[in-house]
């Protein structure tokens, strides 16, 4: 039995391959060897790996303007189909310059080729205008809103290829591309598989919810997003390491499916909660887990913005069934996790904490709850925070 019989169809019904094969791979990366060259930043190198290998499928490259347009201000396609957010390949206008429409480029991070671009368009991008409809808000410090402003003035848009190393991006032993992911969800039968984003370590709170998921679903797609991140974030590779604490302790490893998603947030709230649901469709799921402030910063969104948006789209072009989850936490009087649905307590007996108080605790080398988090992985996260707390007590 085939892959796509036994899951969903991809975002558009194919699922997108701009490798390049094994058996030409010396010969393009030397045809573009050649070619003049653009350095991408981490974000585009994110993207161009992303498109190649169909997370973003339909999408075969960088978008061009009208299909950007479209993106922006109908969260459509050109052919209609729904699509969240634009993928742009921004670059400063003098190294657009050396590139003209019709011409080709070797893509480039770090001084590593990673593939290629046919540019078929060349614009200037309407940043101001754009970043409010994307972003929905007029506060320039949004990490996301300030990425795109500074981003580049100018896109060029085409096909790609890629013939690079992705452990460049992160994506080393846990990354399983959507193909090879869709052929785990076939080998293990799983007829249905919930999909989690997240960019936080693991908590109590994450744990109610992935019980909650495995209780109705055959499996579930753990897919920690390991891409930039604001500095304030915790680092990719250590919140990796606290789901494989959680995961050798608590959770069912033939229910799980691990692998990283070597993607950068953007931070987008809403908008950007759609963008994670069509990945995780491309990857194979047929569920999607749609926490408080999805993919939110600060008080840019309301906190379930997400799944208004969410909801609305549902038999509209969406394709991946949304699991609502209220603010989960520890409730003292229940001695349970709980959320609004389940418990009927004040907030004075429900134990939540923010990410900046779990790293003031950190830092201060004070421990964390066991209702909050359990202590393996408390103990990943302090283990990986005594050298900072050292520095400070010099």
């Amino acid at each position: 039995m085939s892959v796509e019989s036994q899951s969903i169809a991809p975002h558009g019904g194919m699922l997108v391959n701009r490798t390049v094969s094994p058996d030409v791979r010396v010969e393009i990366r030397a045809r573009a060897a050649r070619l003049p060259r653009l350095e991408l930043t981490s974000r585009g190198a994110s993207d161009l790996l992303l498109l190649a290998t169909g997370a973003f499928s339909p999408l075969e490259g960088f978008m061009n303007f009208d299909t950007a347009r479209s993106v922006v201000e109908e969260m459509r396609l050109p052919n209609g189909m729904l699509w969240s957010l634009p993928v742009l390949l921004q670059v400063e206008r003098v190294s657009a310059a050396s590139i003209p429409p019709g011409g080709e480029a070797a893509l480039q991070y770090e001084g590593a080729l990673l593939g290629t671009l046919k540019v078929e368009d060349r614009f200037s991008i309407p940043l101001g205008d754009w970043a409010a409809k994307i972003f929905q808000t007029g506060d320039e410090t949004h990490p996301g809103m300030k990425a795109f402003l500074g981003g580049g003035e100018v896109a060029l848009a085409g096909p790609v290829e890629w013939f690079g190393d992705p452990r460049i991006l992160a994506a080393d032993r846990l990354w399983l591309t959507p193909e090879q992911t869709r052929a785990q969800i076939a080998r293990r039968s799983w007829r249905s598989v919930a999909g989690f984003q997240t960019r936080n370590p693991i908590h109590r709170a994450h744990e109610y919810v992935l019980r909650t998921a495995l209780e109705i679903t055959d499996g579930l797609l753990l897919h920690p997003l390991v891409g930039e991140t604001r500095t304030e974030d915790l680092p990719a590779a250590l919140r990796v390491r606290c789901y494989e604490a959680l995961l050798d302790h608590y959770l069912p490893r033939e229910r799980l499916l691990f692998s990283v998603l070597p993607a950068w947030m953007r931070y987008a709230g809403p908008r950007e909660a759609v963008f994670h649901a069509l990945v995780r469709k491309n990857f194979g799921c047929t569920h999607f887990l749609v926490g408080r402030d999805h993919a939110g910063v600060g008080r840019c969104y309301g906190p379930y913005d997400a799944h208004h948006l969410l909801r609305s789209l549902v038999g509209k072009g969406l394709g991946i069934e949304p699991l609502f989850f209220d603010e989960v936490f520890y409730c003292r009087r229940c001695r349970s996790m709980a959320s609004r649905r389940t418990c009927a307590h004040p907030d004075s007996e429900h134990l939540t904490l923010s990410g900046t108080e779990v790293r003031r605790r950190l830092l201060e080398g004070l421990p964390l709850p066991e209702e909050f988090t359990r202590p393996e992985v408390a103990a990943v996260l302090a283990k990986a925070y005594r050298p900072a707390k050292a520095v400070l007590d010099e």
